[in-house]
């Protein structure tokens, strides 16, 4: 793979600060605080959880930005307020809220994460309302939570908007890879063992295909591992990235 194309794939972990990675990921005598430094020099990007459990502080968001190297990109995952209390409807100032917010992140502000709740089936014109708020200069991806969504008519219209579809890697939701933005994004949530699960190169194998495939054409790849149990993330995040480049 040439280096441009490389360039272009930013894989990572759902989150950096977990407790049980130190002497596993983290080198056991750094400091929680030097966490995400040492992240860095092992990742281009980090999916940020906490901005979905509540408003994240402008403080707290200025930090991130500050540690961050030239480069370095945080996807950060929408609000529940918005995806889950409200289910996408009468959010415009949550969504004026949100942005306020998070765009303090800069240069450092990757994709957004608009996670829906299982029990929000297929509502393609509540999708596309919702859509049509989100303000354009960001690239937004959204992770359908139940198989009802995928379908052509909501396909259609994340491509009218460039909105990314989540594929995920979930014992829970069926692999999807339709592409309907000009990135990818992809979410590995573990397969038999849940967060627990160790991901196999064979397991891995289609994944990395199709990442290849996208950044050949031109698109910027983000994936994320969730399986943060006994620091499975990193470990299966490392791998996929040699089996992507190093092919």
């Amino acid at each position: 793979m040439d280096q441009e194309a490389a360039q272009e794939l930013r894989v990572g972990t759902s989150g950096w600060y977990y407790r049980h990675w130190a002497g596993r990921f983290y080198p056991a005598e750094l400091k929680p605080a030097e966490w995400l430094e040492y992240y860095t020099r092992h990742f281009s990007t980090v999916e940020i959880n906490a901005t979905f459990y509540r408003m994240p502080f402008e403080n707290m968001i200025k930090g991130w930005s500050r540690k961050a190297p030239t480069g370095f990109l945080y996807a950060v995952k929408g609000n529940r307020r918005i995806t889950h209390l409200k289910k996408l409807a009468g959010v415009d100032e949550d969504i004026r809220d949100y942005f306020r917010r998070v765009e303090l992140l800069g240069e450092h502000l990757g994709p957004v994460l608009w996670q829906l709740p299982p029990s929000l089936h297929e509502d393609y014109r509540r999708l596309e309302a919702f859509l049509k708020k989100l303000p354009r200069a960001f690239r937004h991806a959204v992770e359908f939570r139940h198989p009802s969504w995928l379908q052509d008519v909501v396909f259609e219209v994340l491509r009218r908007y460039q909105v990314a579809c989540v594929s995920i890697s979930s014992s829970r939701m069926p692999a999807n890879f339709t592409e309907t933005a000009d990135f990818v994004y992809y979410r590995f949530h573990g397969l038999k063992g849940g967060y627990a699960h160790d991901y196999s190169r064979a397991e891995l194998g289609t994944w990395a295909e199709h990442a290849r495939s996208a950044l050949e054409r031109g698109k910027t790849v983000f994936a994320f591992f969730n399986n943060d149990a006994e620091a499975r993330a990193p470990g299966n995040a490392s791998e996929l990235i040699r089996m992507i480049v190093q092919r």
